[in-house]
């Protein structure tokens, strides 16, 4: 029963904090003259992307760094079949108004770059910089387009739900509640899940699969469902392709530099190609201006689910 609470209690604080993160986006781009696609593809992207830092960084000191690498690929696939399906299934997004091309093509490098490491695996201190500074190369490009946006993003109207005369201290509060709640609100709900399902006999292995990563993806989710109630699809796609970057670059990265971390086989054979075949599923939304409307919602969470069957049965 306390389990539930606590699960429960760790959900509510996502999905309050997830509204706070994206209230303190969308202004402080509006306060910058920053497009808000450029924040979400960076503050909001790397707030929601805390949990798997956090767990990935703990991996390794704890001596299990097949957890970090299987919550970073589980976390990627989901982010892209749930965290925009669910949204999708159930408001849809509107998408086809989104300016994410280039942002969308820096996330199938870092997905290409980081395969290629993995096969060079394991993955040490030097194939860690090479990660961290394909991120790098990533985020001076956007500093740039930053910049060059901003003269463009006065002439253009406020996101919707953006308030031009909230105070400085008001759009920091509400993005410290989300970038410290989300984490918090994540480990409280993975936790609980965990030991749910461990009074289930459910092994450690299925659990980190499966719950770890989709535990440490609903931060993006709950990001996500409100971006897309409040129509900031911008902020919406932004974030999933903006985390996946960063979980791919900074948080494999950063654990490399604290231990060498090793790639499973079964990586290679499978679950690589399948977070690049999800990546790639986005093509039509990006370049031919695509809405994520109900079928796409579908079909992207029948596609995850069928994914975890796959490796469910894998560890049967």
């Amino acid at each position: 029963m306390l389990e539930l609470l606590g699960a429960l209690g760790g959900l509510i604080i996502l999905l309050v904090a997830g509204d706070a993160l994206v209230r303190g986006a969308v202004n402080l781009s509006l306060r910058l003259g920053i497009p808000a696609l450029i924040v979400s593809l960076t503050v909001v992207a790397f707030g929601t992307s805390a949990p798997e830092l956090l767990i990935a960084i703990q991996a390794v000191i704890d001596g299990v760094p097949g957890m970090a690498m299987g919550n970073v690929v589980g976390s990627n696939t989901a982010n892209v079949l749930l965290v925009l399906g669910i949204p999708a299934l159930f408001s849809g997004l509107p998408t086809s108004q989104s300016r994410t091309q280039k942002s969308y093509v820096q996330m199938i490098a870092a997905t290409l770059l980081f395969i290629a490491v993995c096969f060079f695996g394991p993955i040490t201190w030097v194939h860690a910089l090479v990660l961290l500074g394909g991120m790098a190369i990533i985020l001076t490009d956007q500093f740039r387009d930053a910049l060059n946006g901003r003269a463009k993003s006065k002439e253009e109207e406020a996101p919707e739900g953006a308030d031009p005369t909230m105070p400085g201290w008001k759009v920091t509060a509400f993005l410290l509640a989300g970038l410290v709640g989300l984490p918090i609100g994540a480990s409280l709900l993975v936790d609980n899940a965990s030991a749910i399902a461990v009074r289930m006999g459910v092994s450690d292995t299925i659990i980190g699969l499966t719950l770890v990563a989709v535990g440490t993806s609903l931060p993006e989710l709950a990001t996500t469902v409100v971006a897309a109630m409040r129509k900031h699809a911008d902020v919406a796609l932004g974030n999933v392709i903006g985390s996946n970057v960063f979980n791919l670059l900074v948080i494999v990265g950063i654990a490399g530099l604290v231990g060498p971390i090793p790639v499973p086989s079964a990586f290679l054979r499978f679950d690589l190609w399948v977070m690049l075949a999800s990546s790639l599923i986005l093509i039509p939304v990006v370049f031919w201006h695509k809405d994520l409307g109900k079928r796409w919602g579908f079909a992207l969470c029948a596609v995850y689910v069928v994914y975890i069957l796959i490796v469910l049965s894998s560890e049967v």
